[in-house]
């Protein structure tokens, strides 16, 4: 379903939500999946030029009254300002009941842009920092403002440039505030929580010693034992640290204020404030190293003690690197959610978009040596044990399905923003031109993209009386949008939830033009047997075995009902309009929204079939139905009408299907075309099925439907002999279960899964010589899923800036274990490219539990004759593994097949990209 009609292109696209059938029995429910997240908007206001934003508070702001007087949590203090920095002024908007500018009436700094703004000194004052100085503020009148005068870079000839250094970036953490100027130095701005007031100093050890800071963030280590002091080097030795209460109203934590830098050469160095001593420091991040460990004061190893062949070696691996030499840090933060048991989390940007996420944890290794991944030297020969302070503290990588890309990083650089409460929930959003949400939940991190808006310029959290912890972000657009985050569940790879039904769901289809679904649901009621005779008009020799003396025996009995549901927004619950109930032993079978050609005009009906089960003994026969569903403007309960009902005496109606504005039928083992004439349904052709057809697909004139136990057929219906015409079948035996077209711009393919969990792929070439004369279906690709599928769901693909093809659609599916897939087209060379990156990664990517991803992809014929189709498949869930992999692991797979790292990351960045459905 579109949730937004107003959408266009990707936007458009993202605003759709999937709605599955899920649980059985009294666990039974809708499930509503969100791929891409989707803010409920309360307001939105013009603003272009907008570069920044923040909400700041102010310990004498608009509070709410405190029933027991101990004043409020610390969540719950309402903000007070909300700073916007254009590109030539800055506004202040104070959020109280509304948000009124007093930009006017405010010491703030307006005359020009600003860098940041946040609180300090436990939210008493306001710290705002702009290029040329920084400005504090209680409340709206300024109480000190310093000014930033750094050392004009040196030219050639000696003489200083023109331009002096500016502020280009700053991180605040009470009670720091640390400054990246224009030249890549450093500045830290110290804060005195007793006279509330600050310093700025220029220390040696933040300088740019040829070697300039790309990047750097504050953290903070919270608890009341804070976790990073358990890392320390011979940690039970050290003196008892005093617990510093962190509740509100005490003073900030200083002791464990840490602040992380990244430099030009990749290096990435801890510094413990507000002492400047440097804790823990890593070479080459941008690699993705696996493990990150500290290697400040190993020894280095002269180059003449190293052998020829390593000389050799690392002059090979340099070469390989020169084209990755730029690559560099350019937004890094540290954060911890969890105040009291949690463990940091290290989020870095790379120049080419990469996106690295790392989580810290605690090793106490027996020889306290660090671990030495293969390859990974720390750029400069480090090798032996550290000596740091925080020397059994490791990083590994996590491995998060995220998406980026050079040409974003270029058009706009990504910025992280860290929240501890935005809809009761904690982690960082991350702004761009993809931006994507990481959701914190037990010490673990989803990803969620919000691709509804395109580009997001900036974000920061907003509570006041109107927006009960909401967000605000501005758009590329120049649209600032107020938000609330629905009430969904995060903690999901796709934010989900569940409507319950009490009753197991089987199929569903959805009525566009009047916003409704139908649902066939079962439940198991128990009945008599003496019920069950009465009501059976086909005597009683189907439940006689049923009977006892006394003929009051219950039995438990399936009742089937269709469902028409009025679906709300995210989160909220769906209203059921109206039940139609099927008759006793009458189970629905198959519904689907149908377009049928009538005398005047085209209608839009619900079709259902049905079958009645009474057992071996009684014939098969089954019904078919139409509906019309809409709200009734004469009865406003009634959301459907029956329009057409017809008992078929030949055979359960197990599929339904509308083909160029008539009805087909599959009627036992024989498919039946009709005309709609208004009232009734004229039969118009015919064509006799093997044995039991279990799905139909159209498209065009062309019909696909698959058999229970003789696989697929291929027939083509023609309007002026009125025939269905058979154009080819595949004469394997196979148990189909779901089929589905596959359509790549003017190629058609046939899909189908069956019983033993495996996806096959057909086409139609009647000039091949192995079709036969085209009556047999040629096998184009298979593979083994490992999961029943029985629904395959159309959906278009998006565009990618590398690929012009149109007309190009990917088949969603899901399986009976819960999960969810994707089958997608791709061109002929990214085939062959990613192929052989394929057959690399079986070998050098370790496999859980040691076992062959090609081994298991392959075709389970579970002892049947099968002759092995092409390999025409690649697994991206082996592919994206590449991702993961460090740096010059990627560089030498990518020189291995002939192609470069940066095309293969653009290959799986637009695979990922076009298939972005939701």
């Amino acid at each position: 379903m579109n949730a937004d009609s107003n959408a266009s292109v990707s936007a458009k696209q993202s605003n759709y939500e999937l709605v599955c059938c899920s649980g059985h029995g009294k666990n039974g429910a809708l499930s509503i999946l969100h791929q891409s997240l989707r803010p409920d908007l309360i307001t939105e206001v013009e603003l272009p030029g907008c570069k920044g934003i923040w909400t700041v508070y102010y310990k004498g702001s608009r509070t709410l009254p405190d029933a027991g007087g101990s004043g409020l949590d610390a969540d719950e203090e309402f903000h007070a300002y909300l700073i916007i920095s254009l590109e030539t002024r800055t506004m202040v908007l104070q959020t109280g009941d509304t948000l009124a500018e007093v930009t006017e009436t405010v010491d703030y700094y307006t005359e020009g842009a600003t860098i940041v703004a946040g609180n300090l000194f436990n939210r008493k004052r306001v710290v705002q920092v702009f290029s040329r100085g920084v400005r504090l503020l209680d409340g709206a009148y300024m109480t000190q403002e310093l000014r930033i005068e750094g050392a004009p870079p040196q030219a050639d000839d000696g003489s200083s440039a023109l331009e002096s250094i500016s502020v280009a970036y700053a991180s605040i953490v009470d009670p720091y505030v640390l400054l990246k100027m224009t030249d890549g130095s450093l500045q830290l701005v110290t804060g005195d929580s007793v006279n509330c007031n600050i310093c700025v100093s220029a220390p040696k050890t933040f300088q740019n010693l040829g070697d300039p800071v790309t990047a750097c963030s504050l953290y903070q280590d919270r608890g009341p034992s804070p976790w990073l002091r358990r890392t320390s080097m011979d940690a039970w030795l050290a003196p008892t640290f005093d617990l510093v209460d962190i509740s509100d109203g005490s003073d900030s934590i200083q002791a464990d204020v840490y602040c992380i830098i990244c430099r030009r050469s990749g290096r990435l160095e801890l510094y413990e404030l507000p002492n400047l001593i440097c804790v823990f420091s890593v070479n080459d991040l941008p690699h993705g190293y696996k493990f990150l460990y500290d290697c400040k004061g190993a020894p280095k190893i002269p180059l003449e003690g190293l052998k020829k062949e390593q000389v050799e070696s690392q002059s090979q691996d340099s070469s390989k690197m020169d084209a990755g030499a730029s690559l560099h840090v350019i937004e890094v933060c540290m954060e911890k959610w969890s105040d009291n048991f949690g463990r940091p989390f290290l989020l870095a940007v790379l120049s080419d978009g990469t996106c690295l996420f790392y989580h810290a944890y605690l090793y106490e290794g027996t020889d306290n040596n660090p671990i030495v991944e293969e390859g990974h030297d720390s750029g400069t020969g480090f090798l032996g044990t550290a000596t740091s302070r925080l020397k059994n503290l490791r990083f590994v990588r996590l491995g998060l399905d995220q998406v980026s890309a050079k040409d974003d990083i270029a058009t706009l650089k990504p910025v992280i923003v860290p929240f501890r409460n935005v809809g009761g929930l904690r982690g960082a959003f991350v702004t761009g031109a993809r931006p994507i949400w990481l959701m914190n939940f037990r010490e673990r991190l989803q990803v969620h993209p919000q691709l509804c808006d395109a580009a997001i310029i900036a974000f920061t959290p907003l509570h006041n009386v109107n927006c009960n912890h909401g967000l605000i972000y501005v758009t590329s657009q120049g649209l600032l949008k107020i938000c609330q985050l629905p009430g969904l569940n995060y903690d999901n790879d796709w934010a989900a939830y569940k409507i319950p039904l009490k009753g197991t769901p089987h199929q569903i289809a959805y009525h566009a033009e009047v916003n409704l679904y139908a649902v066939i649901v079962s439940s198991t009621v128990q009945k008599t047997a003496a019920q069950i005779i009465e009501s059976s008009d086909q005597g009683t020799a189907f439940i006689t075995e049923l009977e006892n003396e006394d003929g009051q025996w219950m039995v438990n009995l399936e009742e089937f009902e269709v469902r028409i549901i009025e679906s709300g927004k995210a989160g909220a619950m769906w209203e059921t309009r109206m039940v139609l109930p099927m008759q006793m032993t009458e189970h629905a079978l198959t519904l689907r929204i149908v377009n049928l050609k009538g005398p005047d005009q085209m209608q839009t009906l619900l079709a259902i079939g049905t079958a009645y089960v009474q057992g071996e003994d009684v014939p098969s026969r089954g019904r078919i139905i139409l509906m019309s569903l809409g709200q009734d403007a004469n009865d406003p309960s009634c959301w459907a009408s029956e329009v057409f009902s017809k008992e078929c005496k030949q055979g359960a109606v197990t599929a339904v299907a509308s083909l160029q504005g008539h009805l087909l039928i599959a009627i036992g083992t024989k498919i039946f075309l009709h005309t709609w004439n208004g009232n009734d349904l004229e039969g118009t052709a015919f064509y006799d099925a093997p044995l039991y057809v279990m799905s139909l697909n159209i498209v065009k004139n062309f019909v696909l439907f698959g058999d229970i136990h003789k696989s697929i057929y291929f027939l083509c219906w023609k309007e002026e002999g009125a025939q269905l015409v058979l154009l080819a079948k595949d004469f394997g035996s196979l148990d189909c279960f779901a089929t589905e077209f596959l359509i790549d711009g003017s190629t058609l393919s046939l899909l189908v899964s069956d019983s033993r969990r495996n996806i096959q792929i057909f086409s139609y070439s009647p000039k091949s010589v192995e079709s036969w004369k085209g009556q047999k279906l040629l096998p184009r690709a298979e593979f083994h899923v490992g999961s029943h599928i029985p629904k395959f769901l159309r959906l278009p693909m998006l565009p990618t800036t590398t690929s012009t093809r149109t007309n190009r659609y990917s088949l969603l599916f899901g399986t009976l274990d819960g999960s969810i897939g994707c089958v997608a087209p791709l061109d002929e060379l990214t085939f062959r490219r990613l192929q052989s990156l394929q057959k690399k990664l079986v070998d050098a990517v370790p496999h859980t539990a040691g076992l062959n991803p090609r081994s298991f992809r392959q075709f389970k014929a579970c002892g049947q004759t099968h002759r092995p189709g092409p390999d025409n498949i690649v697994d991206c869930e082996l592919l994206f593994h590449y991702e993961m992999l460090a740096y010059k692991e990627q560089l030498d797979l990518a020189n291995q097949i002939g192609t470069t790292r940066t095309q293969i990351l653009s290959n799986l960045n637009d695979l990922t990209i076009s298939t972005g459905f939701l």
